[in-house]
């Protein structure tokens, strides 16, 4: 009985993916690649070509450029709200899904709609544009992706709010990275074709630092790279099919480090386009009757930043944590167990548990890989 459901789940999964709408993103290292000028050109393109093609939001950025792509493309109306007594405009879902294009283009995907709005972000609002059966076309930055915001904030000193999930770009069909070398980008800055002059300045000794700019493109090359390997695997028969790779994420209460596994796990579960897990083991001492508010509170937002990068949460009560993570790992298949560096409370309950070596023991048995996450 049990099978037959699965059957007809999996059968009704593949009726919903036929209808779905296509999914094209284009990435860039930063602002002032030029997503939003290749987005209106393809637009020209396909209009020219006889596709019903609108532009549902397009930010130009008042560059002058770009915003002379709009000529002679259909734009729909936006939506008016007022909001603390302003007058603000946002993209209208509702009046796209009703007049069904057979294409939107849709830019600045990482946007947060304003309060009162049908959903909180505008990658939601592309997800129910695709399930509506029309195609997007859509552009973020790398920075704007969710498990790369610790790894920017290195980079950049800038702790980016507007983020979208990994499994956004997951669901995408195609992806594009629209590429510019540091010396180009830096260039188009000075000669004022990304910011007013008055800010070129600033730009250039913050975000746009050449050094910043490199390791950002390297960023968007290596997340384009990981997109198209998925595809590969997705779409092309191997003779000799290697192991699905299963990766379980073991957090504490740490609130720092639990989102350093979540994020650096779900790269990798990105990477190998696997599923994964977030186990939590609540040992007596952090019943919620004993934890301080503010870790229950940290361990929530955790499971909620787990939740939107595409993990399953495992939660178990046990004075055991080795032996849960045994238990877990070979329940649900994993291939990978990833926790933090020694000097973390997880790791220091691990070892200090005389089952550290059967935990071993079990791991190379079943063949199955720990990585310690700094």
């Amino acid at each position: 009985m049990e099978e037959t459901k699965q059957s007809a789940q999996h059968f009704l999964d593949l009726i919903k993916k036929s209808r779905r709408g296509k999914f094209k993103v284009y990435i860039g290292m930063s602002a002032g690649v030029g997503k939003t000028y290749r987005m209106l050109q393809e637009a020209h393109a396909l209009l020219k070509n006889g596709i019903d093609v609108k532009i549902g939001f397009i930010e130009t950025h008042n560059r002058p450029e770009t915003h002379a792509l709009l000529s002679g493309l259909p734009v729909i109306p936006l939506r008016h709200l007022f909001y603390k007594g302003k007058d603000l405009e946002e993209m209208d879902m509702q009046a796209i899904i009703s007049l069904r294009p057979e294409i939107v283009i849709v830019d600045e995907l990482a946007h947060s709609n304003i309060e009162g709005s049908k959903n909180e972000k505008r990658w939601q609002d592309v997800m129910d544009i695709l399930n509506a059966g029309i195609n997007v076309i859509s552009a973020v930055n790398v920075q704007h992706i969710e498990s790369l915001n610790a790894e920017i904030a290195g980079i950049t000193g800038i702790e980016v709010k507007e983020r979208i999930p990994d499994s956004v770009l997951a669901l995408a069909d195609e992806v594009v990275n629209i590429d510019l070398t540091a010396d180009e980008l830096i260039t188009r800055l000075k000669e004022g074709k990304i910011y007013p002059p008055d800010k070129v300045e600033a730009a250039l000794n913050n975000f746009f630092k050449s050094g910043h700019v490199l390791q950002l493109r390297e960023l968007a090359l290596k997340e384009v790279a990981s997109q198209v390997e998925r595809k590969v695997e997705n779409e092309i028969t191997k003779p000799h099919m290697i192991r699905h790779e299963r990766f379980l994420a073991c957090i504490s209460s740490n609130e720092k480090t639990a989102r350093t596994v979540i994020r650096k796990t779900a790269r990798l579960a990105n990477y190998y386009n696997s599923k994964w897990y977030v186990l939590y083991v609540q040992i007596p001492k952090e019943d919620p009757n004993k934890i301080a508010l503010d870790k229950q509170r940290h361990l929530i937002n955790n499971f909620k930043l787990a939740t939107e990068l595409g993990a399953e949460i495992i939660k178990v009560k046990s004075s055991s944590v080795s032996q849960s993570i045994i238990d877990q790992a070979s329940d649900r298949k994993v291939t990978t167990i990833c926790v933090g560096k020694p000097h973390f409370s997880l790791f220091r309950i691990i070892v200090s548990t005389n089952i550290f070596n059967k935990l071993l023991k079990k791991l190379t048995e079943n063949d199955i890989d720990l990585i310690i996450l700094s």
